[in-house]
């Protein structure tokens, strides 16, 4: 169980940390598909596996010359708290209040799954896809908004939702991608962590693989960070596609399995 854990937080912050996916878009369905916990831990355990690799990653940024840029990150991380609290809380009311678990499961694989094959085939067929430079405030943060919400809702983390929307809205480029969407995503998980300790205060939930998932979360960071920087754009979005891929699959399986 321990390796399994690690194992399932390295990869996860590995490819995340590389390709600016979080780790959360893939620790949310693995767990999901390996069923040991419910979906408030599930929650839990991937945004903190998240928020320690997205840590290691801003701290290594300074070393670099990529920059993060603050006037569109900031204000989509903003929007993006605002956004997963709304979207934490219709999580929380569904769930725990009305105790739909299974339903909303099924609506998180089922969502998850159509919005990465929207994604997926954007970025596979790039070319006739159009960019913008949007320098509106409102509609930045009005994006960053959505963006939690739906990251909250679904329990991800919103690496991919983040990387699609910094590329198709703001024309960033692989590097800047990742680490803008790593800096909205240390937002969001903070922020999405800070709410259950203020309202179900963890009670009720097993986290005695969160230690190891945390240090998988360091490690995979650490490394995936080094990989960033030693590979070419190119396969930074080959990794991107690759990974969306496999988790519009075990995605769709876990919808089925749930019906």
């Amino acid at each position: 169980m321990i390796i399994l854990y690690f194992l399932i937080g390295f990869i996860s912050s590995v490819i995340g940390a590389m390709a600016g996916l979080g780790g959360g878009i893939i620790i949310k369905p693995v767990l999901d598909y390996v069923g040991h916990y419910d979906l408030e831990t599930i929650g839990v355990l991937s945004a903190s596996t998240v928020m320690a690799m997205s840590t290691v990653t801003l701290v290594r940024i300074k070393t670099t010359k990529v920059k993060i840029d603050f006037k569109i990150s900031l204000l989509i991380a903003v929007g993006s708290i605002v956004g997963g609290l709304i979207g934490k809380g219709v999580f929380n009311f569904y769930v725990v209040n009305l105790k739909l678990a299974d339903i909303v499961g099924a609506i998180q694989s089922g969502l998850l799954a159509f919005l990465l094959i929207i994604i997926y085939a954007s970025f596979k067929w790039n070319s006739h896809t159009p960019s913008y430079l949007i320098a509106n405030k409102a509609i930045i943060f009005s994006t960053g908004l959505i963006l939690g919400l739906l990251s909250a809702f679904l329990g991800i983390g919103g690496g991919p939702l983040n990387v699609a929307v910094l590329v198709l809205l703001f024309s960033m480029t692989g590097k800047e991608v990742v680490i803008n969407s790593t800096f909205i995503i240390f937002f969001s998980q903070l922020a999405s962590l800070l709410l259950v300790a203020f309202t179900t205060r963890y009670q009720g939930m097993d986290l005695s693989m969160l230690p190891f998932m945390i240090i998988g979360g360091v490690a995979g960071g650490l490394i995936g960070n080094i990989l960033l920087f030693k590979v070419s754009s190119k396969a930074i979005w080959g990794v991107f596609n690759f990974t969306i891929l496999i988790i519009v699959l075990v995605n769709i399986y876990n919808l089925v399995k749930g019906l």
